[in-house]
């Protein structure tokens, strides 16, 4: 495995194990529970996150994260406590994603509104439901914004009906896929949930507060605009649509125009350049050969202090649950490593 760059600032400090325990736990602790992501997400974050944050710098600036998604990392800095006093510059080219989040901020009652009607008649029409919102309620409304030319974009013109909806989607769709098609209309079958949590009303008012914090921006912007911001000392995820491993793996359908080799090299030359700035870079993606040949044997991102790390995570994205489970990832990034913390017995 690689070595890893020189840190840009000290490794955070490894407190003992039962203090760590207090301070990931709200119930051992007593403070009140975070939020949490509010979207199920494919390729979400959550399973990475303990290898993920041993690259979280010790110190930073601004904290910008370009491909929001469900926001795992974000949610877990605010849960740390590493964003106190900080901005937090959250983006994504997904226009439901960022339309999703503002409305929840911004017409919060009204969102919960709107999602518990959705839960109950789930809970009464199920599957069928499931498609009369999704054919006749969501993909319509969204077709009428798409065609109101001379208007600002799908994002800030999201209403309180279009993120509930959503919402329920996202959290009765098949394994959490936002997949639209090549006519922009959102086509993930329903999932085969029991009892699928729809309205989870506490911890929406709690992301809906953490989307409201001074200094925390929501933007509806592709990754290279983190160019125009990102200082010296500013700390910058990258989490794209990963390349496939195989020509069947493909997920790329996050946005209409998808997310080819082109992009993910583009992604690396604004990898290569924030890192040249100075700033902290984290990139997780794929092991495929694209991604291997992009960083792990670039000279340039080499040169630029990047470092390929190879960890475990688990995916669940695959029609045949017994073909889920751990894979090598790649995390890139110019900060060293926190040593992982031992394993006390008893």
């Amino acid at each position: 495995m690689p070595e890893s760059a020189p840190a840009l600032a000290s490794p955070p400090v490894i407190v003992a194990r039962d203090a760590r325990r207090r301070a990931a736990s709200p119930a051992l602790s007593g403070a009140p529970a975070p939020a949490r992501p509010f979207l199920k997400w494919a390729g979400g974050k959550r399973q990475l996150l303990p290898e993920l944050r041993r690259f979280y710098p010790a110190i930073f600036g601004t904290y910008f994260e370009p491909f929001f998604g469900s926001g795992a990392v974000f949610f877990d800095l605010l849960r740390l406590g590493r964003l106190e006093g900080r901005a937090a510059v959250l983006s994504d080219t997904n226009p439901d994603v960022v339309g999703c989040c503002r409305a929840l901020r911004d017409a919060t009652d009204a969102v919960l509104a709107n999602l518990r009607q959705l839960a109950r008649a789930h809970e009464a029409g199920g599957e069928a439901h499931y498609y009369e919102v999704r054919d006749r309620r969501f993909n319509p409304a969204r077709r009428r914004l798409r065609a109101e030319d001379g208007r600002p974009g799908i994002a800030a013109r999201y209403t309180a009906s279009l993120a509930a909806m959503l919402i329920y989607l996202n959290h009765t769709g098949f394994n959490g896929l936002f997949r639209i098609n090549a006519r922009g209309e959102f086509n993930v079958p329903a999932g085969r949930y029991a009892n699928p949590s729809v309205c989870d009303e506490p911890n929406l008012r709690r992301v809906a507060a953490a989307f409201a914090r001074p200094g925390v921006e929501l933007n509806d912007a592709s990754f290279e605009t983190v160019l125009d911001r990102a200082a010296p000392g500013d700390f910058v995820y990258f989490d794209p649509p990963y390349a496939p491993l195989t020509q069947t793996a493909r997920f790329t359908a996050y946005t209409a125009d998808g997310f080819d080799e082109s992009r993910q090299a583009a992604l690396q030359r604004t990898a290569v350049a924030l890192a040249r700035r100075g700033c902290a870079v984290l990139v997780s993606n794929s092991t495929a050969p694209l991604v291997r040949d992009l960083y792990a044997r670039n000279d340039e991102a080499r040169e630029a202090g990047l470092r390929a790390h190879l960890v475990v995570a688990r995916r669940a994205i695959n029609c045949r649950a017994a073909r889920r489970g751990g894979v090598f990832e790649y995390v890139v990034t110019n900060v060293a490593p926190a040593r992982r913390a031992r394993r006390g017995r008893g």
